[in-house]
């Protein structure tokens, strides 16, 4: 029987600042309705906490590592290309394959964006 531990607020106390996301490694979950909020606490928090945050799962290579790339391309402005090789500099990841669709169609999206801005 697997028994995963559940953290929330209250384990880790008033000192540290918490946001969870209940997210299944599964190709089949929508991480892609997280990518935004996510993406706006890694930035707040890193403005506010001197550019310091741990953004973990049970095992760092895909939830996590996913959500930190699609903070990469939002705020940043990477592609998934120049995201995954920024990250894979400093750790390995192995984001499953329906996180890497969802990843892709992120790219997708913020490309036709900028390329939209740029045509006005």
């Amino acid at each position: 029987m697997h028994s995963e531990i559940i953290t929330d607020r209250a384990f880790y106390g008033q000192e540290i600042h918490y946001c969870g996301i209940a997210a299944e490694d599964s190709t089949d979950f929508n991480l892609h309705e997280h990518f935004y909020p996510a993406s706006e606490y890694i930035n707040k928090a890193l403005s506010a906490l001197n550019g310091k945050i741990l953004v973990h799962c049970v095992v760092g290579k895909s939830r996590s590592a996913t959500l930190v790339l699609a903070y990469l391309m939002i705020y940043h402005h990477f592609s998934l290309t120049d995201a995954v090789q920024c990250v894979i500099q400093h750790r390995a990841i192995s984001p499953n394959r329906g996180f890497l669709k969802q990843l892709h169609d992120l790219d997708v999206e913020l490309q036709d964006k900028t390329n939209l801005c740029e045509l006005l």
